[in-house]
Order: C-alpha cells, then sequence, then structure tokens
C-alpha cells in the first residue's frame, strides 16, 4: 500500500518538480570519436553505450537490411575475439549486453561491474578496428535475420500490419524501407555488398560512445584514448541521406493484407517534423492526450463507450528527418473498418476543434515525464538521455532542457500542432486477412 501511494505521488508531481541535471563531459577525439561520460558513483556498476550514426535509411539500394544485419555482425568474431565473446565478458561477471538498430542509428550497449569497464572499452575498440566480415559470418547471421523476418514479421498476425505502416507513410524518403529488412534483398546480398557498407559506416568518426555511472574520470579518458582513440580515422567521406519527403498532396489510401489475421487492423499517419522541431514536445503530449493509458481520448472513445475496438494506440514517432503520427486501431469482433476509422478521426478533429483540459494536459505531462525520470534511475537510462539528446537534437544540453520544454507545454501549444499536422492529408492502411503480399 505505501508504494501504491508513493507512485500516486511521484505521478503527480513529475510535472511540477525540480529536476537533478544530467552532469556530463564532452570530447571528441583526434580520430573523430564523439565521447560522453556521465559520472554516477550511486552503484558500483558502469554503460557502455556505442551508437553508430548508420541506420536503416542508409540502406544500400535494394539492399534493405544492411544496418540490421550489422546489429549481428558485430558480435561474431575479431581480430582477438572469438564469436558471441561480448556475451562472456558481459554476462558471466552479472552484466549484460544488448544492440538495437533505428531507422537512423544502431546502437550496441553493456552494464558491467565498474571493475569491468577497462575490459568492454578494450572490447569495443576491438570490434570497431578488426571486426571480422567474411563469408562465414556473414552467412549465419543473414540466416538469423532472416528467421527474425518470418517470426516478428510473417509469424504474427499483425505483423505486416505493423511492417506495411512506413513503407505505406512514406513516399521518398528512405524511411520507408522497413528497419528488418527483407528476406529478398538479404538473399541479393554478395559479400562485398556488406564489406562495403561495414567500412562506410563502422569507424571512429560515424561513432558515439557514452559511458555512465562508477567510474575515474582520468582513468576513463586514458582507457579511452588507449582502446578507441588509437584506431585510425578512414580518409574517405562518410554518405548521408539528403532525400526529404515531399508533403503530401492528397490523401492515400492502402489495402493490406496478412493470412492469419483474427480481427482487422487500421491506421492513419500524417507527416510530422524532425525531433529538433520546436513543435517537438506539444506533438508528444499530444500522443499522450490520445493514447496514453485507459484515461486517454482514444481508449474512452472507441474501447469504452462506442465499444468499437479491442486495442488503440496513438504515436508521435519523431526521427532525424520527418516523422509519423500515427492512430492505430485493432477492430472490435463484428466492427467495420469504416466505422473505426470514422471514430479516430473523430477525436483527432475534437483534438484539433476543441479545448485539451487542464487535467488532460498535467496528466499527459505527468505520463511523459515520469517515463523519462524512470528511465534516467538507471546507470544505463543516464547516457542513454544524453545519447538521444546528441543523436536527434545535436545538443547533449537537451538531455536536461528537453524534461523543462516538456513542462512548458500549453493546451494552446498541443491543439496549435493539431492543426498545423493532423489536419493535413493523411495516409489510411487498413489490414484485413487475405493472402500475404
Amino acid at each position: 500500500m505505501r508504494r501504491l501511494l508513493f507512485l500516486l505521488l511521484f505521478v503527480a508531481t513529475a510535472a511540477s518538480a525540480a529536476i537533478a541535471p544530467l552532469n556530463y563531459r564532452h570530447r571528441t577525439l583526434a580520430n573523430g570519436l564523439d565521447f560522453y561520460s556521465v559520472e554516477d558513483h550511486s552503484t558500483p556498476a558502469v554503460g557502455i553505450q556505442i551508437t553508430y550514426r548508420v541506420g536503416s535509411k542508409d540502406d544500400p539500394p535494394h539492399r534493405s537490411g544492411f544496418a540490421h544485419l550489422f546489429e549481428h555482425l558485430m558480435f561474431k568474431s575479431t581480430a582477438h575475439m572469438k564469436a558471441e565473446m561480448i556475451d562472456r565478458l558481459t554476462e558471466d561477471v552479472g552484466g549484460e549486453n544488448n544492440a538495437s538498430t533505428g531507422d537512423d542509428v544502431t546502437i550496441y550497449y553493456e552494464t558491467v561491474p565498474s571493475n569491468y569497464l577497462r575490459t568492454l572499452l578494450w572490447a569495443e575498440g576491438d570490434r570497431m578496428a578488426s571486426l571480422n566480415v567474411d563469408e562465414a559470418n556473414f552467412k549465419s547471421e543473414r540466416e538469423v535475420v532472416k528467421e527474425e523476418f518470418r517470426t516478428g514479421v510473417l509469424g504474427p498476425p499483425y505483423g505486416l500490419f505493423y511492417y506495411s505502416i512506413d513503407k505505406d507513410s512514406y513516399a521518398k524518403h528512405p524511411y520507408k524501407r522497413p528497419t528488418i529488412g527483407s528476406i529478398e534483398d538479404l538473399d541479393a546480398a554478395t559479400l562485398a555488398d556488406v564489406q562495403a557498407f561495414h567500412r562506410t559506416f563502422y569507424r571512429p568518426d560515424n561513432a558515439i560512445l557514452i559511458v555512465s555511472g562508477d567510474f575515474d574520470p582520468k582513468q576513463l579518458d586514458a582507457w579511452v584514448d588507449e582502446y578507441l582513440g588509437a584506431i585510425p580515422k578512414p580518409s574517405t567521406p562518410i554518405p548521408r541521406v539528403t532525400a526529404a519527403e515531399p508533403p503530401r498532396a492528397k490523401e492515400k489510401r492502402f489495402d493490406e493484407h496478412g493470412p492469419n489475421v483474427p480481427l482487422p487492423a487500421i491506421a492513419i499517419t500524417w507527416l510530422i517534423p524532425p525531433a529538433e522541431n520546436a513543435d517537438a514536445e506539444p506533438l508528444t503530449i499530444a500522443e499522450a492526450v490520445l493514447g496514453s493509458g485507459e484515461s486517454s481520448r482514444l481508449y474512452q472513445s472507441l474501447i469504452y463507450r462506442q465499444q468499437i475496438a479491442q486495442d488503440v494506440n496513438a504515436d508521435a514517432d519523431l526521427r532525424m528527418s520527418t516523422g509519423l503520427f500515427a492512430v492505430t486501431a485493432t477492430l472490435a469482433s463484428g466492427k467495420t473498418t469504416a466505422a473505426v476509422e470514422k471514430a479516430l478521426r473523430s477525436e483527432v478533429k475534437k483534438l484539433i476543434d476543441g479545448n485539451v483540459t487542464a487535467t488532460e494536459l498535467e496528466k499527459a505531462k505527468n505520463f511523459v515525464i515520469t517515463a523519462a525520470l524512470r528511465r534516467r534511475e538507471t546507470t544505463l537510462g543516464k547516457g542513454s538521455a544524453v545519447r538521444d539528446a546528441v543523436i536527434y537534437h545535436h545538443d547533449a544540453s537537451y538531455a536536461n532542457r528537453g524534461l523543462d520544454r516538456l513542462q512548458a507545454v500549453t493546451a494552446a501549444d498541443v491543439q496549435r500542432v493539431a492543426k498545423k499536422y493532423l489536419a493535413g492529408k493523411p495516409v489510411v492502411i487498413t489490414y484485413t486477412a487475405g493472402g500475404a503480399k
């Protein structure tokens, strides 16, 4: 009971509480590596993150899934480590490791007891400098990625639905290539293709190192210089995506199908600006008002009152370039996509035309800010807040300013961004049972 009361008090005061800043240091090494550190001695642990500025948007044409492929390949052998050695260096000492691929970046991270920091910095330097991108590793990890496609996209009832959202929502930007890739593109890839991709993007001047937690700053600097600063900077330029998503001139509709769909689903998407835009925070609060929790507008209207949907969601997907605001729903049994589309549009129009109440605004802020604060309770989470600020805002100080900006959002701001973006031309995607495309 006391735990419940504490959580309620925490949520009720998060949006108005003074938030302790994250104190970070930054250096750019001679080889171009961006290095940030966040010192925190509250627990004897450290989080190490290497973020490469390469995501699915950077996949070569007709070679989707390359960034995702390297999420796996980077755990294979190097000049000095056997395959999966990172697992032994982390899990065997009570730590953990993982990686994730996004549209804009690929992130590799570990949490270990702080006395293993030196070992992991050596390991990160070794796989940056001497990864074995050979035929055996390429073929084995390609099969792993293909199996992930089968189990994550083709197998689940709504896998193809979520796979379709980016594909159908973007007309020109390479965000339209889903991050996981495709079996056809992976099968068409050659070892030479993959080696060229690796040479192009997996290098110190395309990476961000963030170390957070329990360390001695002088010792950390020395180790970073020794194990990562000595890696040569290639002389070749790093290509960057320059394609821009054009404004939508008209509404578009797509009918997608899956082979094992128990109930239809629908998505409506609008284009929104990059994460660094000043409208990002109001859009995040608009997402919470519409779709976060059982008291949100979509849940109350479509699930509770009308009983025409079994689940609903709103998502302000902010990216380095043009993002998507999406509302989605899975239909209740016996209901039609037309009825659910009408209800979704109605709730979005109410946000455009009507006021957000003070209670709704406070609740939305509490939801968003509390999630951010809980993330920062962990060693890795503190570093992740700095990482995201650097990636999406090109400024580490946003890790501290961003929460203040969320706190400053007004009801008028939410209505303004709803009018500006959600009154535009949407893409409507319906998803029903049928043969997979």
